[in-house]
Parts: structure tokens; C-alpha cells; sequence
């Protein structure tokens, strides 16, 4: 498979009361086709994210944006532009950064989570250094993380954006 540029095109999601800023590191295929973030139909994001905040999984990209928001979420992407192979993370070569520094300003942000040890990575070696802001990695909701099972993410998540485990 060739390596193909990507120019990231989906619009980070935020208000200016964002306090949270999760990141990816870019969208895949599925998710640009979808124009939304994690739009991959096996991806686990949406069913963490809203299991956490206590919400029913969204379907729509409204309702998506709307559960963000209505808990002082932002959500975009590390990666501006790269070339990658196909959908894998680890093929991203030539990546250009988002300009997340921008982004925080105009928000409230004051934690930033990063989804995956490659979105970690970028983010640390791209990014930390503009945003004065370390990261949490979560780990990877991708279909393809399967020894992570739903409630260790559940539990990952929680714990890092609250500071909260829950037993089973």
C-alpha cells in the first residue's frame, strides 16, 4: 500500500468553557468519510465517552457535539497533515501539527488527554512544548486494541478524566 498526504478536514469540536481537550492523532478513513471523529462503526470512543459521563451513546454528529460540549469537552486531533498508509498509526510520517496552542487560548482548557500511544507521542514531540500542557494517555478505543476490553476503557477513562474507578 502507497503512502497518501492527508490534510486533517473535520473542525475540532469546543466552546469557550472547555475545560478537557481530548485528542486523536488523525482521523482514519472511515471517520473522514464520515467527516466526524471516530467514525469507525467497531470504534469504542463514543460508547466510553458517553458510558463515563453517564449519557446514552450518541448516533448523530449533532448529538455527538452536544454531549461534548454540554460537559466542557473538546475534541480534535493532533495531526494537521501527514502521509500515512491506509489507516495506520503506526505508517505516519511527515506529520504536521495541529495548532492546539491556538485552540486552548480561546477556551479554558486546562487538561489534555490523548488518545493512543501514537497520538501521545505527537503530541509530546509536536505539541507540549506550545501548549505548556502535559497529556494523560488513554488508551486506543480502535477496534484494532481488542485485549482492551470495553470496561478497562471504561475504567481508563474515568478514572483519568474524573479520578474515579467504578466496581463491577
Amino acid at each position: 500500500m502507497e503512502y497518501e498526504t492527508i490534510l486533517h478536514q473535520i473542525d475540532p469540536v469546543f466552546a469557550p468553557d472547555s475545560r478537557i481537550l481530548i485528542l486523536g492523532s488523525l482521523p482514519s478513513r472511515k471517520s473522514r468519510e464520515a467527516n466526524f471523529f471516530y467514525g469507525h462503526p467497531q470504534n469504542r470512543f463514543w460508547r466510553t465517552l458517553a458510558a463515563v459521563l453517564g449519557e446514552e451513546t450518541p448516533d448523530t454528529v449533532e448529538e455527538k457535539k452536544t454531549m461534548l460540549l454540554s460537559h466542557r469537552i473538546a475534541l480534535w486531533d493532533v495531526i494537521a497533515s501527514c502521509e500515512i498508509r491506509g489507516s495506520s498509526d503506526s505508517s505516519i510520517r511527515c506529520a504536521v501539527p495541529n495548532d492546539l496552542a491556538a485552540l486552548i487560548s480561546k477556551t479554558q482548557i486546562e487538561k489534555v488527554f490523548t488518545v493512543g500511544t501514537t497520538a501521545t507521542k505527537l503530541y509530546q514531540k509536536l505539541c507540549e512544548a506550545d501548549t505548556k500542557l502535559k497529556t494523560v494517555m488513554l488508551p486506543s478505543t480502535s477496534p484494532a486494541n481488542a485485549r482492551v476490553t470495553q470496561k478497562m476503557l471504561e475504567d481508563a477513562f474515568r478514572e483519568a478524566l474524573f479520578g474515579e474507578t467504578r466496581e463491577s
